[in-house]
């Protein structure tokens, strides 16, 4: 079996979990016998092709002169969007809607027969309205360039170049929802630019994987999608090849929360966690790793409960730094207020650190060993943070048996759920 796959980052070039989750997809597939071809804007050269062709749009050319390509050429309206958006964070700033003149972004194809290439700038810029839609326009001639059975598109940055794929080809299209617009910016801020653009990759796909239950009940009530072609398929870990130092420059106990600075990940909560726990055992100290736009505002109630002497922030940590990180923590925490999966507190556990999770985290679903606690709810996640900092037994239960739950949760199985559902579309 065959897919051609849609991505928008892939590692060592990544901002969040969705270049994560399609580097472990891509791996689990080859363990099960399917070919990928995995499409990104903007290939560096780098990345790891053992398990997955990587295939670089920016390296094909289309003819704009084309009849086919007129609906889009004239529909599209490009939004200049004045934050770093990554698919896991909403329109924060919100938009500043011009319609943007193309200076400089094509070039002529060098056998100057009128095409045009693309050239895409890859990530999360200023630019990337535009870029999704000039990622359809593309996707069309890298469909008919390739060989494949299925055609996968993740997250509403790639749906559009799905569809296109599916027109030209007439192969079957999954679609593979990653974080949901309300996960991202709630029931009352939604942006209808990203709905509209999720709802409409989920409605042209034969079958829409959803990252969990909890996912895949807002894809059914909010979206409107058939409950029969909506599966969850849960996120899994890569195996443990981290070196974990237990080495701390503090005697205190250490609690971390690691994640983006954002309204979704619920930050709020555990400065006022914080707070309680400190108000009961002075000999703990809490991290907050991570970056985003509610920085300022958590930094600056930290100030007014007085207890910035026991607060630090790291910044966005990667690689080595949050193994470290890991190896001095004795309690992880991830209040989340919607979380669709979240794949941090199972490299948590990998490292042997006990985690408190949300209720409202779609990880919550396939995890035995964790303390879990709705995100609102201050007094129990405090509770559950003195509990393991306090009961020896208790901490080493959640450390030993944590980390096996999760070594035990694989990407290869991951992918032989999806490759049966790629077989009933197919």
């Amino acid at each position: 079996m065959k897919v051609l796959m849609f991505g928008w980052e892939f590692p060592p070039h990544i901002s969040g979990g969705l270049g994560t989750a399609c580097y472990g997809l891509t791996r689990g597939l080859a363990h099960n016998g399917v070919e990928v071809a995995l499409v990104v804007p903007k290939a560096y050269g780098d990345e790891d092709q053992s398990n997955a062709r990587i295939v670089n749009a920016s390296d094909f050319a289309y003819d704009p002169r084309q009849q086919h390509y007129y609906p889009f050429q004239n529909e599209i309206s490009y939004i200049e969007v004045n934050s770093q958006l990554v698919p896991y964070i909403g329109l924060d700033d919100y938009y500043n809607v011009v319609n943007q003149i193309e200076s400089g972004v094509f070039c002529c194809d060098e056998s100057g027969d009128g095409k045009r290439r693309y050239a895409f700038q890859g990530g999360y810029g200023p630019n990337l309205m535009q870029e999704v839609e000039k990622y359809a326009l593309v996707a069309e001639e890298i469909a008919k360039s390739q060989e494949y059975d299925v055609i996968h598109a993740h997250d509403w940055l790639t749906y559009r170049a799905g569809i296109a794929a599916k027109r030209v080809s007439g192969k079957p299209l999954v679609v593979h929802i990653h974080a949901t617009e309300y996960d991202r910016s709630g029931e009352n801020n939604r942006n209808d630019i990203v709905y509209n653009l999720e709802r409409e990759g989920m409605m042209a796909a034969d079958a829409v994987c959803a990252v969990s239950n909890l996912t895949r009940n807002i894809v059914i009530e909010k979206y409107g999608i058939p409950a029969d072609k909506v599966f969850a398929l849960h996120n899994a870990v890569e195996p443990a090849l981290r070196q974990v130092d237990g080495k701390r420059p503090i005697k205190e106990k250490i609690v971390t929360f690691l994640g983006r600075v954002t309204f979704q990940k619920g930050p709020e909560y555990f400065v006022e966690t914080a707070k309680r726990v400190l108000e009961k055992d002075s000999n703990v100290r809490f991290v907050l790793a991570g970056d985003g736009d509610m920085m300022p505002r958590v930094i600056k109630r930290v100030a007014e409960l007085g207890i910035s002497d026991k607060f630090h922030f790291t910044g966005f940590l990667r690689g080595k730094d949050i193994d470290r990180m890991f190896g001095m923590s004795d309690v992880y925490v991830m209040p989340s207020i919607s979380e669709p999966f979240g794949i941090s507190p199972l490299e948590a556990m990998q490292s042997g650190v006990p985690v408190v999770i949300s209720k409202q985290s779609g990880v919550s679903e396939v995890l035995q060993y964790a303390i879990k606690v709705d995100f609102w709810d201050i007094d129990a996640t405090a509770d559950a943070i003195y509990g393991i900092l306090h009961y020896p037994s208790l901490a080493r239960v959640f450390s030993e048996k944590g980390c096996e739950e999760a070594n035990n949760l694989k990407w290869e199985d991951v992918a032989a759920r999806l490759k049966r559902i790629y077989e009933t579309v197919i």
